[in-house]
């Protein structure tokens, strides 16, 4: 049986070069980096050199590089400690973020009494960038949140954009960029935000590791305590294996992004090409056909397939072989529609079978070729 991996929007295979790189730290450079014999010291200068390096890629200070166990854990670590710490009171953010800052806003709403509003969606998904200017005219102290890349849809988000309203109304900006780190360069010197997160197994690292970058002076305060890691953001014993890993597959992939974008792209467009060839009718959720306002990574079709065919879909792509996604990861298992898909689309294609198939350098043309024809068992 062909088995096809189009779900990398979940998660991404890790490179050859990252595991073997990885591997040779497990092995030699097991020392704790907090002590102070040269094992300690030469593991606390690996794991700094690595900063250095990641935040070369985003031309910022290595201090303002945070690392921990991914993009969850960052998104919470900046949004609690907005609200704890420095005083926000007001957060601003969409009904289509990933889950690690709808729960979290949540729950600081209940916690902290926090007013948290949200800002409209065009029909395509897109932020309306009038009504957040609109959101942004006030003298409480204010937080924005909201994606770079959705991890569902695709849609683009403008963030220079974003970053300059909030700063011209003294509003701190931070942005999850889980989906666009290692696909898409950031200068964070030339785009004024706050905050954001990142995760390597997004980019073909480990899991279990991310980063937040905080800006300098920021005043945000650590979440996890005990000893004075990551200068007090984040206390306990670096994983300096996974750390280098996500530098590693960070600098692969910018260090190819051009060539490796074009490969990606051209899949994309080439599966939806075909698509369009098979079902007339199909429909792209958000702006995922859309190559200057969706990510080059990934697509969301909501199908024209019969009722009594949709509901085996998913069965049946799993048993030929083909890994794909109705919506997020973090939410498998559920019975609920996706939270993304009900904000944009009507009841009539709510109950049509929507598919997130999303690319990377190891996938092929043929892989398309074989997802079409499993598909086309259910024209």
């Amino acid at each position: 049986m062909n088995t096809v991996y189009l779900d990398n929007a979940a998660t991404t295979q890790m490179r050859d070069e990252v595991i073997d790189r990885m591997t040779e730290i497990m092995k030699i450079n097991f020392g704790n980096p907090s002590s102070t014999h040269s094992y300690g010291r030469q593991s606390k200068s690996i794991i700094e050199t690595c900063r250095k390096s990641i935040a070369s890629h985003f031309n910022v200070s290595a201090s303002e590089i945070v690392f921990t166990s991914g993009g969850t854990e960052a998104d919470n670590l900046i949004l609690r400690s907005a609200v704890r710490d420095l005083g926000v009171e007001e957060i601003i953010t969409s009904k289509i973020e990933h889950h690690a800052i709808l729960h979290t806003v949540e729950i600081l709403e209940k916690e902290y009494g926090i007013k948290v509003k949200y800002v409209n969606l065009k029909p395509d998904g897109h932020i309306d960038y009038t009504h957040l200017e609109q959101l942004l005219n006030s003298d409480t102290k204010q937080l924005v949140s909201l994606m770079h890349i959705n991890n569902e849809i695709g849609n683009k988000l403008d963030l220079s954009l974003v970053a300059n309203l909030c700063k011209n109304s003294n509003a701190l900006f931070h942005s999850d960029t889980v989906q666009s780190i290692g696909h898409y360069k950031l200068d964070l010197e030339n785009i004024p935000m706050d905050f954001l997160a990142a995760s390597a197994h997004k980019f073909h690292g480990p899991k279990g590791v991310g980063f937040a970058f905080i800006r300098k002076n920021s005043g945000i305060k650590g979440s996890i305590f005990g000893g004075e890691q990551e200068r007090g953001y984040r206390a306990g014993t670096e994983s300096i294996h996974n750390i280098v890993g996500l530098d590693e597959a960070l600098k692969f992939s910018y260090n190819n992004l051009e060539v490796e974008r074009q490969y990606i792209l051209d899949i994309k467009t080439y599966f939806i090409e075909k698509l369009q060839q098979v079902f007339p009718k199909v429909v792209f959720n958000g702006s995922s056909s859309d190559s200057q306002n969706s990510t080059y990574t990934l697509i969301n079709v909501c199908l024209p397939i019969a009722p009594e065919k949709a509901s085996l879909l998913q069965f049946q792509l799993d048993l030929k072989g083909i890994a794909c996604s109705k919506g997020s990861a973090c939410q498998s298992g559920s019975s609920q529609n996706s939270h993304v898909l009900s904000q944009i689309l009507d009841e009539e294609h709510l109950n049509r079978p929507s598919v997130r198939f999303s690319f990377s350098t190891f996938n092929t043309k043929e892989d398309v070729d074989y997802v079409i024809e499993v598909l086309k068992e259910f024209v």
